[in-house]
């Protein structure tokens, strides 16, 4: 008979199993199960094993697991994957969802950092949340190899259900074309907050992609918003980034991806960044236009802290309102540089004050000193306070204290 073999095992693999199933013509299940806590969980696993292969019709089989210390949601994942590839079954072992799971996401939340996390690597999922990024991206396009996405699949799915990502916005990015359109099926009724559209060219794509989702949502009897947030990665996608951006209302967000858009202009992507310097400009540009949130690439160096804070400064210059972070140690900087800082939270706040005491004594004009005070300057000013409210820098009484 065929042999399958999911998840992974080897002395650098934590928090994960590898399965080897094997369908037999009798002999009921036989079990090999090798697991550094045998003696705590053994009995558990054993269970749980036979309890999912019993699910999926087999009474038959050989199975061999490699244990290395793996939560229930991932042993499940795993033997599921085997299971459906063994007997072409369709059908879906889920975990339940935790409490900590039910929260709703909205269109304007921060996305300062949002942390990328390899959709086939468990280990990475447990702990992700406790470092506070705003939001968590769990991977199945690049990281994930071509002969493990489908079981990275069932995976992620479950990490959706069993994994508290402690109030992240939970991003789902999604393979290109059909696979991607089926992708979404794992993972839109598990409360995925936000699905990254990776290699976007075009306005159509988005379009697609909106329509599965809504489609898939009917069927779940699911009101939850999903979100969108194409990747541009190509001088294509660079040219019809208005167009993508305008799509449709379920984008809120446009992020550029360097690394693919670097190869394909066929340049070196450098620290300086010059050769990427007019599509980064063409999407804030466009995001802006569209009222969307433009977010930057990641910064690769992960031992380059103050290259990064250089990065991020420059990044929120330009008008980016995030970016990219491929490490747990990356998220403070970044966050770091795009909170406004002390000296512009003192100009806001002297702005919107000399606004507002104009406005009392019904003056037309706003001036700060000397200097007359446009209304495009009081909006930013205002903008700046609000986002230092919501981060907790000022307190709801700031005016009264600074007056």
């Amino acid at each position: 008979m065929k042999q399958v073999v999911t998840g992974n095992a080897g002395p650098k693999i934590r928090s994960d199993i590898e399965v080897t199933l094997e369908i037999t013509d009798s002999g009921g299940i036989e079990l090999d199960l090798k697991s550094r806590v045998i003696s705590m969980y053994g009995g558990a696993i054993d269970k749980q094993c036979r309890e999912l292969l019993e699910f999926f019709g087999i009474t038959h089989a050989r199975l061999t697991i490699n244990d290395s210390g793996a939560l229930p949601f991932v042993i499940a994942a795993r033997l599921e994957a085997a299971a459906r590839a063994l007997t072409g079954s369709a059908a879906s072992f889920l975990p339940d969802m935790i409490p900590e799971n039910i929260y709703p996401s909205s269109r304007d939340r921060f996305r300062f950092s949002r942390l990328y996390l390899p959709g086939n690597s468990p280990g990475m999922f447990l702990n992700a949340g406790l470092h506070s990024p705003d939001g968590i991206i769990l991977d199945l396009e690049d990281s994930v190899a071509p002969d493990r996405k489908d079981e990275a699949r069932i995976l992620v799915r479950n990490a959706l259900r069993a994994v508290n990502f402690y109030g992240a916005e939970r991003m789902v990015r999604i393979n290109q074309g059909q696979r991607g359109l089926e992708d979404l099926e794992y993972v839109i009724p598990h409360n995925v907050h936000l699905i990254l559209i990776p290699k976007c060219e075009d306005a159509d794509t988005v379009r697609a992609i909106d329509r599965r989702i809504k489609e898939i949502k009917t069927e779940a009897g699911q009101d939850d918003e999903v979100y969108l947030m194409p990747i541009i990665e190509s001088a294509a996608g660079v040219e019809n980034a208005f167009g993508i951006a305008t799509a449709c209302p379920s984008v809120v967000a446009m992020a550029i991806g360097l690394e693919d858009y670097t190869a394909d202009l066929g340049v070196q992507r450098t620290k300086e960044g010059s050769e990427s310097l007019y599509a980064r400009n063409r999407l804030v540009v466009a995001a802006k236009a569209a009222g969307i949130q433009p977010i930057d690439s990641v910064f690769s160096d992960v031992a380059d802290m103050d290259g990064l804070l250089e990065n991020v400064m420059s990044s929120k210059a330009m008008g980016f309102e995030g970016m990219g972070c491929i490490h747990p140690r990356q998220i403070a900087v970044i966050r770091q540089g795009f909170s406004p800082a002390a000296e512009e939270m003192e100009k806001a706040k002297r702005i919107v004050l000399a606004y507002r005491d104009a406005l009392k004594k019904g003056l037309g004009v706003v001036a700060l000193g000397s200097k007359m005070i446009d209304p495009p300057v009081v909006a930013r000013a205002e903008k700046t306070i609000k986002l230092a409210l919501r981060l907790g820098l000022l307190t709801e009484d700031w005016a009264e204290a600074g007056a």
